[in-house]
């Protein structure tokens, strides 16, 4: 099992141990993506970009945990749907390699 299949099983298990399936529809999940990429870059929202590129141990924190939210949904939306993340991501560096060519 890869890293991804484990926490995909670990999201899923979380969610089943609490009866939370019913609410795991595409469409909350891929909404939930969006609200958590929100708190993320809410993080964000007023630092100058040499600050964001120097985030405190507490900033830096914040972050992870915001990353996190948005991995764990969309970790469990590529688990309802069926889809290979991993496999995915590949694919769409590939295609991006034809549309933004090395310079």
């Amino acid at each position: 099992m890869t890293e991804i299949e484990d926490l995909k099983k670990r999201v899923r298990d979380f969610a089943q141990s609490r009866n939370w399936e019913k609410f795991h529809t595409p469409k909350n999940l891929a909404m939930a993506v969006a609200g958590e990429a929100g708190e993320l870059a809410a993080e964000f929202q007023w630092l100058t970009p040499e600050e964001s590129a120097a985030l405190t141990k507490d900033q830096l924190k914040a972050v992870e945990l915001e990353m996190a939210d948005v991995a764990i949904y969309l970790l469990r939306l590529a688990d309802v749907l069926g889809v290979d993340i991993a496999g995915a991501v590949k694919e769409k560096i590939e295609l991006n390699k034809g549309r933004f060519p090395k310079v």
